[in-house]
């Protein structure tokens, strides 16, 4: 039995030339694209790729193969689709891809709500950054990805794909309580204020990171002095709490009060980013990802008015 999302990878191969060319247009890595090639000539028994010079082609069986990947990649879709629709009842997996704090604002009280309104549904949860819940939805890992875009890294999404707003998620300045700048300023910080105090961020190349560095750039006129690195948006919290650092972080993260610290606006105007779902083409019409991107939607709107 072949595996379709292996023969996706050899059709994207074939149509685009390179092992990086298809890592870049799925976001995956070129070594994951080898290994998962690698797997197919496994499969089929027979050579599919041959080196030539420092790339590779494919070879006159892997042709004939891509010649009925198009037919079997698209009607195994649409049958799974059409079946499901036809059963008219929303049952099957539900996998859901997301990074920490929409999954605990938006897929959680999702979840919850289709425990009781589409209980044969199997929802599941699987925490990931974009970089890894994209491709793997075009792969068919996962069914339905909450991802997040700023204004100046727009993602360019895999083919076979549809996204889906769900909404604009402010930037807040956090910074200790006792902060001067948190007692002068009770609504909005301006980020010159800011400059010359220790930050906390994400680690290197990550969003979180380059919106900090772009804000103080921007609005203060500074490049921020980051001594704090890490993921964890609870961690970061502590920190500005002990007086250690100040942070930009997103309304989701920071949903209400933190004992210790001030939750202020940017003063030089909104910085924010987008929340949204993407779910296959080929899904469209299926009970199960319909109930699933309505109940985020739900979840969205059931989010408590921006804190004070």
């Amino acid at each position: 039995m072949l595996d379709l999302r292996r023969l996706r990878l050899l059709r994207e191969l074939d149509e685009r030339g390179t092992i990086a060319a298809v890592a870049d247009a799925l976001q995956f890595t070129p070594s994951a694209v080898s290994q998962q090639l690698a797997a197919l000539e496994r499969e089929t028994g027979v050579r599919l790729l041959e080196r030539v010079g420092r790339g590779v082609r494919l070879t006159d069986p892997a042709l004939v193969l891509v010649e009925h990947a198009d037919a079997l990649l698209e009607r195994a879709a649409l049958a799974e689709t059409d079946l499901a629709a036809a059963a008219g009842t929303v049952t099957g997996r539900g996998r859901i891809a997301g990074f920490q704090s929409v999954l605990l604002r938006i897929a959680l009280p999702a979840m919850q709500a289709l425990a009781h309104d589409a209980p044969r549904l199997r929802c599941e949860i699987v925490e990931a950054e974009p970089e890894q819940s994209l491709p793997a939805l075009a792969l068919g890992d996962v069914d339905l990805v909450l991802g997040d875009e700023w204004r100046h890294q727009p993602w360019r999404l895999p083919a076979g794909l549809e996204r889906s707003e769900l909404l604009r998620d402010p930037v807040r300045v956090v910074l200790p309580a006792g902060h001067p700048a948190a007692r002068r300023h009770a609504r909005a910080v301006p980020m010159a204020a800011l400059a010359g105090e220790a930050w906390a961020t994400g680690h290197a190349g990550m969003s979180w990171e380059g919106i900090t560095h772009r804000t103080c750039r921007q609005y203060g006129g500074f490049e921020p002095d980051i001594r704090h690195r890490t993921n964890d948006a609870t961690v970061s919290l502590v920190l500005v709490a002990r007086g250690l650092a100040v942070t930009l972080l997103p309304e989701l993260v920071v949903p209400g009060r933190h004992p210790g610290v001030a939750v202020r606006d940017i003063a030089e105007g909104p910085v924010s980013r987008a929340i949204f779902a993407v779910t296959r083409v080929s899904d469209a019409s299926r009970p199960s990802t319909r109930a699933l991107v309505s109940a985020m939607r739900q979840a969205v709107a059931d989010l408590p008015p921006r804190m004070s």
